[in-house]
């Protein structure tokens, strides 16, 4: 398929009217498209918030970002064949525009924007001049012209991806910013436009670039320190003119001690001939650990269940093991007063937690699936004072921790960011108003064939839950002081996600969970 190639202003303009019933998906590129591009485009396409949607992406090689003595006359450009790439990626229409269009009268005609100092001091800032100037200043005005909904950006160039978010933030301009994991030749190098500037030889000098920082990586997951000059060695002895080689917070961009942070960037540019390559890799312990509390009928399980199919994420529902310790607790009689039997008793005590074929969640106590008992009013009205045990919080907290040491999980409680996993990297309180989640408590029992009571009742019930809930001593139910609150009176489950996938996007890089991963 030819792509429409929209050159001019009034192109662009035709093109718009013809798709105002769209939402518009943005690429900004600067052509040499590669499969990096590529996998930006079919992001764009798989997304699954519109189906009514039209990807773009731009070609515009920008003067604003190279210096005297770089390669803006050299850089790729081939738009016959940025076409033929765009089109196999799934896009719908190119915009080439002329520097005319972007700036017309010359770029002294226009205000510029200057990129926050603090995000610029190090990494490429400090050795490219006013190159993150010139970046934000053209993207200012390619969003002003197009007015996209999203704009889809690589993971791959860090810093610059760090500074377009703060841009979009301090501007107010109504666009969500989507990243994309930096994606890696069979070799590991990343996929650039400048690659074409390598020889074969220089080509195999370069991969030793990403090989390096992995292995940096690997020895920081098992708790070896990071040496930067023997790392800086390990570069020159493979002929890579190491430019800068850096720890930094992956969100403010300044040095930091790996010791101290949870996640911290290791990021590098060297130059491998006459080219100049930049390469990253996140330093993180464990996988990520996100910790939703909440009150009693908030939605915390649905919510929570579909985020972890979402992000592909391990689920852990603590409350639905407290619930199997309850109905446990009654089949037997057992008086949790009694702190020997009680204790005798939880040695006895195996609970699992299986995703069934459809993707449920299944719950087994003593290998029998308990699943649907465990949600009886019977259950959830005694549920508090099991919970508020502390023989019974202790042996359910450490299971659940062993769970958590390597991380890779969505967990939900009442005390999940507050006592299971206090360095949890995003903590959630999850909550709505005690009508709603009465309403939602009686749609739930009434879909799993129990006797509905009242509203009011039901109301009256989850009050008074949330009394026990937060006034117990062992674990009460608290908020995080670090936890991002989130009520959803009038939300959908699809838009609780959603809002959940943005807050997590904003603290993890998605270089370090997502399944796409090259």
């Amino acid at each position: 398929m030819n792509l429409p190639i929209l050159r001019t202003k009034a192109d662009l303009e035709d093109w718009r009217n013809q798709n105002r019933d769209n939402e518009i998906y943005f690429v900004p590129t600067m052509g040499g498209l590669h499969k990096g591009h590529k996998e930006l485009i079919r992001a764009a396409r798989l997304f699954a918030t519109s189906t009514r949607k039209q990807i773009l992406i731009s070609i515009f090689v920008n003067p604003l970002q190279f210096a005297e003595n770089e390669d803006f006359k050299e850089y790729p450009r081939d738009l016959l064949t940025d076409s033929k790439t765009a089109s196999e990626a799934g896009a719908n229409a190119i915009w080439a525009p002329s520097i005319e269009d972007i700036l017309p009268g010359g770029e002294d005609a226009h205000f510029k924007v200057q990129a926050p100092v603090l995000l610029q001091k190090y990494l490429c800032g400090a050795f490219r001049g006013n190159h993150f100037d010139g970046v934000s200043t053209i993207i200012v005005r390619l969003l002003r012209i197009l007015k996209p909904q999203r704009i889809f950006l690589g993971e791959k160039d860090w810093q610059q991806l760090v500074i377009l978010r703060q841009l979009i933030s301090d501007f107010g301009i109504p666009v969500k910013i989507e990243s994309i994991p930096t994606i890696r030749d069979e070799d590991g190098l990343p996929y650039s436009s400048r690659n074409l500037y390598l020889s074969k030889n220089e080509r195999s000098q370069a991969f030793h670039l990403p090989r390096i920082l992995k292995m940096a990586s690997n020895d920081y997951i098992a708790s070896k320190s990071i040496d930067l000059n023997q790392l800086r060695s390990k570069l020159e002895k493979h002929n890579l003119k190491v430019q800068y080689l850096e720890i930094v917070d992956w969100k403010k961009l300044a040095p930091i001690d790996p010791n101290k942070s949870k996640i911290c960037l290791l990021a590098a540019a060297v130059h491998c001939g006459k080219t100049r390559l930049i390469d990253h890799t996140f330093l993180m312990k464990r996988k990520p650990i996100i910790a939703i509390d909440g009150p009693a009928g908030a939605g915390k399980s649905t919510v929570t269940k579909k985020l972890a199919k979402r992000l592909g994420l391990i689920y852990l529902d603590t409350g639905a093991m407290y619930r199997a310790v309850t109905l446990f607790v009654e089949e037997n009689n057992i008086d949790i007063s009694n702190k020997k039997d009680l204790l005798s008793a939880l040695n006895k005590i195996n609970i699992d937690l299986k995703l069934s074929e459809e993707g449920n969640q299944k719950v087994l106590l003593n290998s029998k699936d308990v699943s649907i008992e465990i949600r009886s009013p019977k259950i959830t009205s005694k549920v508090s004072l099991i919970a508020a045990n502390y023989s019974i919080r202790n042996k359910l907290t450490n299971q659940q921790q062993q769970i958590g040491l390597k991380g890779g999980l969505v967990a939900e409680g009442r005390d999940v960011g507050t006592a299971v996993f206090p360095n949890a990297d995003l903590k959630i309180y999850l909550t709505a108003s005690p009508k709603v989640r009465a309403l939602r408590r009686s749609q739930d029992l009434k879909q799993q064939g129990f006797d509905v009571p009242n509203l009011t009742v039901l109301e009256e019930q989850i009050i008074e839950r949330d009394r026990l809930d937060s006034t117990r001593e062992i674990s009460p139910l608290l908020k995080a002081e670090d936890a991002k609150e989130l009520i959803t009176d009038g939300m959908s489950i699809d838009e609780v996600i959603e809002s959940l996938v943005d807050m997590f996007k904003n603290e993890i890089p998605q270089e370090l969970w997502t399944t796409n991963r090259c």
